[in-house]
């Protein structure tokens, strides 16, 4: 059996090398999560000094970590973080407060 087979001669030339600088380790959106951890460790330190409540701390903590991933899915993180914070922190004290009244009412209720 006969083929058309045409050889293409191959050369190879010299090897090339390339110089590679690694990335740095950490980037600069990197350095801003640290940076919005310290202001939210902050910012929830003065809000829980002025609250004795355990109920309280616990949806403060939750309010406070809902306020950093929607600041951190935004352009400027650390600037918008106090105005979500405050915003979250006050309506999870209101809810706290509810449910604090609905909890004494159903003790109450029990009792009689």
């Amino acid at each position: 059996m006969k083929t058309n087979e045409t050889r293409v001669p191959t050369r190879f030339e010299p090897e090339t090398r390339f110089e590679v600088q690694p990335a740095p380790a950490a980037n600069f959106r990197a350095t801003e999560v640290t940076e919005l951890e310290r202001l939210k460790t902050r910012l929830l330190k003065e809000r829980l000094a002025r609250i004795a409540s355990l109920n309280t701390n616990v949806v403060l903590r939750r309010a406070a970590n809902d306020a950093a991933a929607v600041a951190w899915s935004t352009a400027f993180p650390l600037l918008l973080f106090p105005a979500l914070f405050e915003e979250k922190a006050r309506v999870a004290q209101l809810q706290a407060a509810r449910q604090s009244q609905v909890r004494a009412r159903s003790l109450d209720l029990l009792a009689a």
